[in-house]
């Protein structure tokens, strides 16, 4: 305790982030910062003559009230120094001297954590696709991480909450500005962390400073829906000064909210429209389950819309009869697949299955023939090629090549 009440007395400084950073990366920690001779800043760099100031009064006069709130709030007090502090955030700019955490922060750097970043002020589409992506991520080994705001990014973590996620929530206040029933859930399975010790004075740009957290816990960010000028610009614009991967959600190229959103993908952001879309591209470095086990959960759960067209979203039907039955357990087979009626199976498919099954040969095709053959984009081929493959209808052979289960006639 003794030598966590000079990190506490860092943090709570009216300083900037970057110059508290620079302390800790001058003196090793906050304690040999406090102890330093009288004058001895001026050797530190990028450190303005006001925050230096401010650093020489070694004013200690709120650590213990601090410390008093963090125990009745039950936050756990992470330092830069501390095992528990993810290294992937200590490789960004200028990265937080203390987290304060409720709940539990997970292994970040053990697995996969992606953002999910929007309007505030987002349409029906927006959060049906927020949602359904944060929950197919989730339900894949992902975890979210989110800035809570009103939205697409609140609305991320609820759908993360709803599949039995984990989320790690980035306050751009103290824990005290925010708080109810939401951060509580979020807590109890995850984390809700900000870089600001109570009774912090709030700043209009401590929202700006939030950003490059969430981004540095992350490895992807998924912009959802953004209009012109958003500042979910500004998110992506750090995040990719990181080295984040970037994705974003297509929309109408008429809709205001698609603006910078589309934009995005214009300039080298990867379109997605389902989670695994987006962990698929991390699928070699964490454990992820594939698509096909969130398909096979929301057979049985049908929670959220899985992986389809925003439109018209594919959901199983559920048929208890024994012929039913007797089909499934056929078609799962690896080997000696039967042949099922098409005629009987058409009112399953949606219309992107059936022109995908139409672009199919007898003899098999190659996926690039049927993307180009479908019209269709190659995320959106590959995530109905899935529907389509665990419902039985095709099955897939050495070469990228795709063969029907059918008998077309």
């Amino acid at each position: 305790m003794s030598a966590l009440k000079y990190w506490v007395w860092l943090s709570s400084l009216d300083i900037s982030a970057e110059a508290k950073y620079a302390v800790i990366n001058h003196y090793g920690d906050a304690e040999q910062a406090f102890f330093a001779h009288y004058g001895d800043f001026d050797n530190v760099e990028r450190i303005s003559a006001r925050d230096r100031e401010i650093l020489e009064k070694r004013d200690m006069s709120k650590v213990n009230d601090i410390l008093g709130k963090c125990e009745l709030q039950n936050l756990q007090i992470v330092t830069f120094a501390d095992a528990g502090y993810p290294k992937r955030l200590k490789q960004i700019y200028c990265p937080p001297v203390v987290l304060y955490v409720r709940g539990r922060l997970p292994a970040v750097d053990e697995n996969a954590v992606i953002a999910v970043v929007g309007t505030r002020n987002a349409s029906p589409y927006g959060i049906k696709m927020s949602r359904s992506i944060a929950f197919e991520i989730a339900k894949c080994g992902g975890i979210i991480a989110s800035g809570l705001t009103r939205g697409i990014d609140a609305t991320a973590a609820e759908g993360a909450l709803t599949a039995g996620g984990t989320v790690i929530g980035v306050l751009g206040t103290p824990h005290e500005k925010d708080s109810g029933r939401f951060f509580l859930d979020i807590a109890a399975k995850g984390a809700v962390i900000s870089e600001y010790p109570p009774f912090t004075e709030h700043r209009n740009y401590h929202f700006r400073e939030r950003n490059r957290i969430t981004a540095g816990l992350s490895v992807g960010v998924v912009a959802v829906e953004a209009p012109e000028g958003s500042g979910t610009r500004l998110f992506v614009t750090e995040a990719n000064e990181q080295g984040k991967e970037i994705f974003a959600v297509p929309g109408n190229a008429d809709s205001p909210n698609s603006f910078e959103t589309n934009a995005m993908i214009k300039e080298g952001a990867k379109p997605v429209t389902c989670g695994w879309d987006v962990l698929e591209e991390f699928s070699g470095l964490y454990p992820l389950r594939p698509a096909g086990s969130v398909l096979r959960l929301l057979e049985k759960t049908e929670e959220m819309p899985i992986c389809a067209a925003p439109e018209k979203p594919y959901r199983a039907e559920k048929k208890p009869d024994a012929e039913h039955k007797a089909t499934k357990k056929e078609v799962d087979k690896p080997k000696d697949k039967e042949y099922i009626d098409l005629q009987e199976q058409l009112s399953k498919l949606n219309e992107d299955q059936l022109k995908i099954i139409a672009a199919v040969e007898k003899s098999a095709s190659h996926i690039d023939d049927i993307i180009e053959a479908t019209g269709l984009s190659a995320a959106r081929v590959l995530s109905q090629l899935t529907v389509l493959e665990i419902k039985g209808f095709i099955h897939r052979e050495a070469g990228k090549r795709i063969a029907l289960n059918i008998s077309k006639k």
